[in-house]
């Protein structure tokens, strides 16, 4: 998946950094793909299972024109499986809702957060037990930028 050019964005409220790239849709990768589910125990000969070929950008990226990526630095949301490093692909046309971790601009600031709620008042939830729930209030300024829709990581 290739990507536009990169800007950088900090985040102080929780030691966080974000690299956003557009997403570039031009290129088409087709990869096979096994269909028989892989265990985790003895091998057995996949080739004979073979699918249909999977290109990424089709099966990952629904709305082109508002989907991005955003390479994370931190570890705030390391309990819900996006560690350093990570990428994320974000789509703005994905309705933000209770429980959908989403990129938020709070009061000039850029953070992944999980949505959450204490009775009328949202919260911004991180999931690692070293930074506090953001609450906010009618004072705050908030921007929902895009929900995650996946997460890709390195092993």
């Amino acid at each position: 998946m290739p990507f536009g050019d990169p800007f950088v964005i900090f985040a102080p409220m929780d030691d966080l950094k974000l690299t956003i790239l557009s997403a570039d849709l031009s290129s088409h990768e087709e990869l096979p793909v096994v269909g028989a589910t892989v265990k985790a125990g003895f091998p057995s000969p996949a080739d004979d299972f073979l699918e249909q070929p999977l290109d990424l950008n089709r099966a990952l990226i629904h709305n082109a024109a508002s989907t991005f990526f955003v390479r994370v630095e931190g570890d705030s949301m390391s309990g819900s499986g996006i560690d350093d490093g990570d990428l994320l692909i974000v789509d703005r046309a994905v309705e933000p809702s209770e429980g959908k971790i989403a990129i938020c601009f709070v009061d000039g600031e850029f953070t992944v957060k999980r949505l959450g709620r204490d009775g009328r008042d949202w919260l911004l939830l991180p999931a690692n037990p070293k930074y506090h729930p953001i609450r906010l209030t009618q004072e705050d300024e908030l921007t929902i930028w895009g929900v995650v829709t996946y997460v890709i990581k390195a092993l």
